[in-house]
């Protein structure tokens, strides 16, 4: 099967990011939300991304601003799912809750063409657990991409017990079309990213908690330790706590193994509304970006 009309559920960061680099691609993209204003919103971050893809030179990945009208016109934004129709793959990217995404694609089941892919953007979800919501076990896959999904290459292509073969491979050379590398992972929670790199976040936290060393220095130690981009509290609060403590849940039911369990400052945090960048204050406090301080904890 090739694909060619991609539709994607959500407009949020992860929904407007999946869109954006399908419609870099080459591929018509149907972006479907609950309300106009959402929409509005995600596309205004589409094309103030696809501004700064215009502003860089063609060997540091840049565009041209033909190429930028042209990624626009693939794209379009509806509320009627009846638009997604005629998607050959449609991948969704909505809130992580089982329920309505869940809801979502039974829904769809019965509009989409009996040949179109189904995928999951999910980070922790059991791809198996969603599959349950369609008639089209064969048919359902996990892409997993990384935020920002315009700069990030990895894409984790997940498949359960009935993902059938071709169709495997199918979504694994989309997910080259569209500049990625794929890896391919079955449906074990966390795949691979997460199963290796939670437990690490949450070891990091605890650390504190014990009086390892503080937030600035255990920072420091992973990054010129390690040689890792970020340290890990500076990593927690660019993902989001919140996130993070949501799948810790996820993770610990399903392993109920220490290493996945929430530590009680995580939780605390998120109790407060700490969420991190997102929200102003996290490990570190973002009042100034341009010098930024670890809070009191």
């Amino acid at each position: 099967m090739e694909i060619k009309r991609v539709g994607v559920l959500g407009c949020g960061l992860m929904g407007s990011g999946i869109a954006q680099v399908a419609a870099m691609a080459g591929f018509d993209t149907s972006v479907l939300e609950v309300e106009q204003k959402l929409l509005d919103k995600g596309f205004a971050g589409i094309e103030k991304s696809l501004a700064k893809f215009a502003e860089r030179p063609p060997e540091k990945g840049g565009i041209t601003a033909q190429q930028k009208k042209e990624s626009l016109l693939r794209l379009k934004g509806t509320t009627k799912a009846a638009d997604l129709a005629d998607s050959d793959i449609v991948i969704e990217a909505i809130i992580e809750s089982v329920p309505q995404k869940k809801e979502m694609y039974a829904a769809l089941d019965g509009i989409a063409k009996k040949e179109a892919i189904f995928a999951s953007n999910t980070s922790s979800i059991s791809i198996t657990e969603l599959m349950t919501a369609t008639k089209r076990p064969e048919r359902f896959i996990g892409l997993h991409f990384f935020n920002p999904v315009p700069l990030m290459k990895l894409v984790e292509v997940v498949r359960t017990i009935a993902t059938a073969p071709d169709v495997y491979e199918t979504a694994y050379e989309f997910a080259k079309k569209l500049g990625k590398t794929p890896v391919r992972a079955s449906d074990k929670t966390g795949f691979i990213v997460n199963r290796l790199l939670v437990p690490y976040l949450l070891d990091a936290i605890r650390a504190y908690e014990e009086g390892v060393g503080s937030i600035e220095d255990i920072d420091s130690a992973m990054k010129l330790g390690c040689g890792y981009p970020m340290g890990p509290f500076t990593l927690l609060d660019f993902v989001g706590l919140d996130t993070t403590y949501y799948i810790t849940h996820v993770m610990y039911d399903e392993f109920k193994e220490r290493r996945f369990a929430s530590p009680p400052l995580l939780k605390r945090l998120v109790m407060a509304g700490w969420y991190g960048r997102k929200s102003g204050k996290g490990f570190y406090d973002y009042s100034d970006p341009n010098n930024l301080k670890p809070n009191k904890l």
